[in-house]
């Protein structure tokens, strides 16, 4: 498997979730032993020998991958929810993205000042809850974050917007919003 076969392999799916949204789908790239294993083994590759101590996924396909990344890499696995979803003291963010407002949480003790973190989802559109996760994980004091994303949504400059907020920014491919 190479970057353009997993790519060829993510559905389209129209008006979710809401009308005039062409989601990606990674979910048939996934259920592809080959697919999988060559995303986890990508993203491992590019992270190996950063030192890093924690692997943040991001509600909710940001959690398929980071554990086996983290587990791949040495790491602890953190996840970050959406509110009422974790049960100790959390600490939030509030943010904008593409089809309204949302707030996201992570455990007050999840990450210390020791940490170097990888924070991982599936797509980065225009980086409204990549940024909102950079800012709730670097409100805890870690060292350094890296940010990782399957897909990139290229037209919506999401990259752009998260310049400077990371150590590094990197995607397994690129989409156009309308492919």
């Amino acid at each position: 498997m190479n970057a353009e076969e997993a790519r060829a392999l993510v559905r389209n799916v129209p008006d979710f979730p809401i009308k005039g949204i062409q989601f990606k789908d990674i979910t048939t790239v996934l259920d592809n032993p080959e697919g999988l294993r060559w995303m986890r083994d990508e993203i491992v590759k590019r992270y190996k020998g950063l030192g890093i101590t924690k692997v943040v996924g991001i509600e909710s396909r940001g959690f398929i991958l980071a554990p086996a990344v983290a587990m791949e890499l040495g790491a602890g696995f953190v996840p970050i929810r959406k509110p009422n979803k974790l049960p100790a003291e959390t600490v939030s963010v509030t943010y904008m993205k593409e089809y309204g407002e949302d707030t996201i949480q992570v455990h007050k003790d999840a990450l210390s000042p020791d940490d170097v973190v990888l924070i991982h989802d599936d797509i980065l559109a225009t980086g409204g809850s990549m940024d909102a996760a950079i800012s709730l994980v670097k409100k805890l004091g870690v060292k350094k974050v890296y940010v990782n994303c399957i897909i990139e949504l290229e037209g919506l400059h999401g990259r752009d917007y998260l310049q400077g907020k990371a150590e590094d920014i990197s995607f397994l491919f690129g989409m156009e919003v309308d492919e």
